[in-house]
């Protein structure tokens, strides 16, 4: 009969194949979690242009009517009371 230590056992002569077999797997789920990753981070910066894209058009028309309340302003000082609400 053979003693443990010369003989390998059947745990041992597959480690080796398990060891590979876990590094592959762990190197798959790193893949996926890469492409994932990268998946989300184009949405990101799309959603982060589009937000930049509305961002400048608001400001733009803020811009607008700021002219607008500018140029249609009376020069000459009006009181409230000489106007009256609609309903009078």
């Amino acid at each position: 009969m053979p003693s443990p230590s010369s003989a390998p056992s059947a745990t041992q002569a597959t480690a080796p194949a398990s060891e590979a077999e876990r590094t592959e797997q762990r190197l798959t789920e790193l893949e996926i979690k890469s492409a994932f990753t990268e998946d989300l981070l184009d949405h990101l910066n799309e959603t982060i242009v589009s937000q930049q894209r509305q961002i400048d058009l608001l400001l733009r028309e803020l811009s607008a009517l700021r002219q607008q309340q500018t140029d249609s302003q009376p020069t000459a000082f009006r009181s409230l009371r000489d106007e009256l609400p609609p309903h009078y």
